[in-house]
């Protein structure tokens, strides 16, 4: 049994979900997303009360490891989609050191951050980026490719312990490391 996967998803009056197959298409204010699913598991809509249930058939599959954990996985996935389409995701990034700075232009992302060559990103469809001074907010309704995104434009400058410069989300915090210090003789 699965502690994640028996719980029901409720769907907000402003959500429509249609099952296709072994696709889950979710729509809402800010988009829509289509969640696959495999043949394992089952996903069921009730109109009535609004919610979608996702469940295996105990008895085929009730002593397999793997179908139970897609069971929970399906469902948080089902969820997270559902938050994406009325919520959406948000990550800030936050640029640090001087002179270095992020800029939008298009659907491309340039950033100066110490090369030699400005790095070009190119924002990926159903990802939103806006720039304020040193800041970079990354938003969209798919949970995974902002948060995709966002790493991604933090592995181009990863922030060093030294002087902390560099891609850092703005929840993270860097340990600062002492540098060399130089004997008194």
């Amino acid at each position: 049994m699965s502690r994640i996967g028996i719980k029901p998803i409720t769907i907000p009056a402003n959500v429509k979900v249609a099952i296709k197959g072994n696709l889950v298409e979710v729509a809402g204010p800010i988009g829509t997303l289509t969640v696959p699913f495999k043949p394992q598991v089952n996903v069921a809509h009730d109109a009535k009360e609004n919610t979608i249930s996702v469940s295996i058939d105990e008895a085929k599959h009730g002593d397999n490891r793997q179908v139970r954990a897609l069971w929970g996985t399906t469902r948080a996935l089902i969820a997270s989609a559902v938050v994406g389409v009325t919520k959406g995701y948000e990550k800030t990034m936050e640029v640090v050191g001087v002179g270095w700075t992020a800029a939008v232009t298009g659907d491309k992302l340039k950033l100066v951050v110490g090369f030699a060559n400005p790095i070009i990103m190119t924002i990926p469809k159903g990802v939103k980026v806006t720039v304020d001074k040193q800041f970079v907010k990354v938003g969209g309704p798919d949970k995974q490719a902002v948060g995709m995104f966002a790493s991604t434009m933090r592995q181009n400058r990863k922030p060093e312990p030294y002087n902390g410069k560099g891609i850092k989300y703005t929840t993270e915090t860097i340990k600062k490391k002492a540098g060399k210090a130089f004997g008194s003789a």
